[in-house]
């Protein structure tokens, strides 16, 4: 059983719990990114056992009304196995929600898996296109030209400002260098497509900056937060008539997540530490 000082940040153990928790949000117009926690296995055996798990959660979806789709890693689905595997997972998972009328996001992990993770999202996006949408995120110095590769995708793109502890020869570690570089990512996304472009950002600057490029270049656009972090924003934006999706996890493996979630920002430990405390 996840304790409550955890479930700020999870969505439950089960599939269940995490469809309660999306039904909820939806009531106050907030869409839901299902995510199975899981990453970096090793074993085609752990890689195979999640591919079942979502092709479970995207028939659970199908069978409701619910405004949900599903997000996976690459280490989860077999990249740390081999490229060809992850593809081949990514494949059957975006061909099965494609034939149940479902969406797939594939999250970006570390800067080693960029390219492959990369090349995966160009071959499905063609052959389902606008059923797939990346991550791609702004701290990497090579961010612009990786842009410039895939704006032509026809597949969404989430841009992050990135949370990966990356060598700073391949990324930016001073805040306001990655903030320069995530405004200006934004904005090249808005100038040179018209729709698929998300903001994963709780950054009040950044999403208001994506309000006014949405409406000068009228390019159709949504707002990104996690699950516990900015949730009145959330439901603010949402009730202004922004698509506003929240990225929540789930599963058994919630214990790591939590912890990174908690040491990430000042407020995830003061919220930690009064929930210990019974304030």
């Amino acid at each position: 059983m996840i304790p409550p000082i955890a479930r700020r940040f999870v969505a439950g153990e089960s599939a269940a719990e995490a469809l309660d928790h999306a039904r909820t949000y939806n009531e106050d117009g907030v869409r839901m990114i299902l995510n199975l926690l899981g990453e970096h296995y090793d074993d085609p055996v752990d890689a195979r056992a999640d591919v079942d798990a979502y092709k479970d959660l995207i028939d659970d979806i199908a069978g409701t009304d619910l405004d949900a789709c599903v997000s996976v890693k690459p280490s989860q689905i077999g990249i740390d196995v081999s490229e060809d595997l992850f593809q081949e997972h990514y494949r059957e998972i975006v061909a099965y929600a494609h034939e149940r009328d479902q969406f797939v996001w594939c999250d970006m992990e570390d800067a080693d898996t960029t390219d492959a993770t990369l090349d995966v999202f160009e071959a499905v996006a063609e052959d389902y296109p606008w059923a797939v949408g990346q991550c791609i995120q702004s701290n990497l110095k090579r961010t612009r030209e990786d842009l410039k590769r895939v704006v032509d995708v026809p597949g969404k793109i989430r841009i992050v400002k990135g949370a990966y502890d990356e060598d700073p020869e391949i990324a930016y570690k001073n805040k306001a260098r990655v903030d320069e570089a995530y405004r200006a990512d934004i904005e090249f996304l808005f100038e040179h497509r018209e729709r698929g472009v998300a903001i994963g950002s709780h950054d009040p600057e950044m999403v208001s900056l994506a309000t006014r490029l949405g409406d000068e270049f009228g390019t159709d656009y949504e707002v990104q937060m996690l699950m516990g972090v900015r949730e009145d924003a959330q439901r603010d934006l949402a009730a202004q008539g922004v698509e506003v999706w929240q990225y929540a996890p789930y599963g058994d493996k919630w214990l790591s997540y939590f912890w990174r979630r908690v040491r990430e920002r000042k407020e995830n430990v003061l919220f930690a530490v009064r929930a210990v405390l019974g304030r």
